[in-house]
């Protein structure tokens, strides 16, 4: 049961509030911080991140890799506690990470657990008191003494000051089901709109490539176009699934496909499968494969370029004969087989769903807040943390370093209030 009063109240013990509670402490041991939270044991959606090993930060992390808010208030933030100062942070609660693929800095243990149980270690020995099955109810704000009630499933108490860190919508069996919107919409604030992101996309069923090909990989450049003008293009592996196509490409391209669907927009995605190369150059290469292996055929060829799987699926959807030699394939054929490998369709329907999603887009107006304090501009006393203001960062780490980053500025700041 939580106590009945504190300074700083809490709301969330993921990784936003638990850094908060970290840094407020030991800036300031002298407040007394409650960390509250729904779940009996805090900290789940840490541990099902990155594959149950915890992507814990990247290599490089700047205000590029973030959708959102604007990118002026974003950097701010970063640039309080950059990616250095996170691992400085990590090896001396007893978590040294070590670097993967694309920057992904991971735990050397390769467990998540050992990252949450390295930050509940440490939320302890500063002294902050974690309450777990504390659900947090309601927030209201006083005008006197101790500023906001705080409800909880388990009793409630007064605080002088409140820190939303409840996170978004995303994976919403770990506690992230969108209450702190409500608390925050209460104290004045605009919520942008929000939908999934870093999710796996659905295929329409008519469209058979995904199904043939499940559990296929390679790289690919995506194409969103946004009533019929190029919105973004991204590079890296797309993964063709029985439902339709995930992988970390996918993944970041699926919030910017969702919200032109929310604003009502045409919206439509299409897979480079030649590494980003136009038309033009592909076309040009396949001129010149049937001029040195006239003989090889058009499967053969086509084989060499993306996985074998794929390659018969694409052709089987074109209606092209793989059998045919080079030489004889058509010059309709062939650039209707470039035209289609340049700018495979993707026929999105959706997307699986927060339950699915690593992430939310939307939240509370990043403009509402003050990004050297993180506290809110329309409700003193209170700040906001984390995933449930209006950022989300690419696949990679980004979102578990806009979590430290603003769980430090929150907590520097808590604690010369």
């Amino acid at each position: 049961m939580p106590p009945s009063s504190c300074d700083v109240a809490i709301v969330g013990a993921g990784a936003a509030g638990l850094a908060t509670a970290i840094f407020t402490r030991r800036f300031n041991p002298a407040l007394s911080v409650v960390v509250l939270d729904g779940a009996r044991s805090p900290g789940a959606k840490i541990l099902v991140s990155g594959g149950s090993r915890c992507n814990v930060t990247n290599v490089a992390v700047s205000e590029h890799d973030f959708w959102g808010g604007p990118p002026a208030i974003v950097r701010r933030v970063l640039r309080a506690f950059p990616v250095g100062d996170t691992v400085a942070f990590f090896r001396e609660i007893g978590v040294a990470l070590h670097e993967e693929a694309g920057g992904k800095l991971f735990p050397d243990s390769n467990r998540a657990r050992d990252v949450l149980d390295a930050l509940l270690r440490e939320t302890r020995r500063v002294g902050a008191v974690v309450s777990p099955a504390a659900r947090v109810l309601d927030v209201a704000a006083r005008s006197t003494g101790d500023r906001f009630q705080v409800a909880t499933a388990a009793g409630e108490l007064r605080a002088s000051r409140v820190v939303l860190a409840t996170g978004g919508r995303a994976l919403p069996k770990s506690g992230s089901d969108g209450a702190g919107y409500e608390f925050a919409q209460r104290a004045g604030h605009t919520i942008v709109p929000t939908t999934p992101a870093l999710v796996p996309l659905l295929l329409a069923p008519a469209d058979r490539i995904h199904a043939d090909v499940s559990g296929v990989a390679h790289d690919v450049e995506l194409t969103v176009r946004v009533d019929g003008a190029v919105a973004i293009r991204l590079m890296g592996a797309l993964l063709w699934t029985h439902f339709g196509v995930s992988g970390p490409v996918v993944l970041n391209a699926s919030r910017h496909w969702l919200r032109a669907q929310l604003e009502g927009r045409a919206v439509a995605l299409t897979a480079n499968v030649c590494a980003g190369r136009p038309f033009e150059a592909v076309d040009a290469d396949w001129q010149q494969l049937a001029r040195t292996s006239p003989r090889s055929s058009v499967q053969t060829a086509l084989a060499s370029m993306v996985p074998a799987s794929l390659a018969a699926a694409f052709l089987r959807q074109l209606e092209i004969d793989g059998s045919v030699a080079l030489a004889h394939l058509s010059r309709d054929d062939r650039r209707r087989l470039v035209g289609a490998l340049v700018e495979w369709p993707l026929p999105v329907t959706g997307s699986r769903g927060y339950t699915y999603a690593e992430a939310t887009a939307g939240g509370v107006a990043l403009t509402e807040v003050d990004a050297r304090t993180m506290t809110s501009r329309t409700c003193q006393g209170l700040s906001l943390v984390g995933e449930i203001l209006d950022v989300d960062g690419r696949i990679g780490g980004f979102n578990f370093q806009w979590a430290w980053s603003s769980g430090f500025v929150a907590g520097r700041a808590l604690a010369t209030a």
